[in-house]
C-alpha cells in the first residue's frame, strides 16, 4: 500500500489539490464554454437566431463546474473539515456507532 487513504486514491492525480487541482477547474469551466459557445454558434447560423451561443457558453460553464465538483476538485483541503474529526483508531475510517 502506497499510504494513501482510499478517499484519497480515488481522487487521482489531483489529491494534493492547489496548484494542478486549480488548473483542472479552470480547464474544465474554460473548455466547457469554449465547446459550448463553439456549438452554440453553429446553431446561431443554422437556425439564424442570436442567443444560442450564450446559452451554450453558460451551459458549458456550468458543465464545467460540476464536472470538477464530480471530480472533487472543488472541495478545501481544510485541516479542520468534519473528515479531520475522526480518529484513526477505527481502521474502515468510520467514526463511533
Amino acid at each position: 500500500m502506497t499510504g494513501k487513504q482510499p478517499d484519497e486514491a480515488a481522487k487521482g492525480k489531483y489529491s494534493s489539490g492547489g496548484y494542478n487541482a486549480g488548473i483542472a477547474v479552470f480547464s474544465y469551466i474554460i473548455g466547457g464554454i469554449l465547446v459550448w459557445s463553439l456549438i452554440g454558434w453553429g446553431l446561431d447560423n443554422l437556425l439564424e437566431t442570436r442567443w444560442m451561443v450564450l446559452a451554450g457558453g453558460l451551459l458549458g460553464a456550468l458543465g464545467g463546474f460540476y464536472l470538477s465538483h464530480k471530480h472533487n476538485l472543488t472541495r478545501s483541503n481544510d485541516s479542520n473539515s468534519s473528515g479531520a474529526s475522526r480518529s484513526g483508531s477505527e481502521p474502515d475510517g468510520e467514526g463511533p456507532k
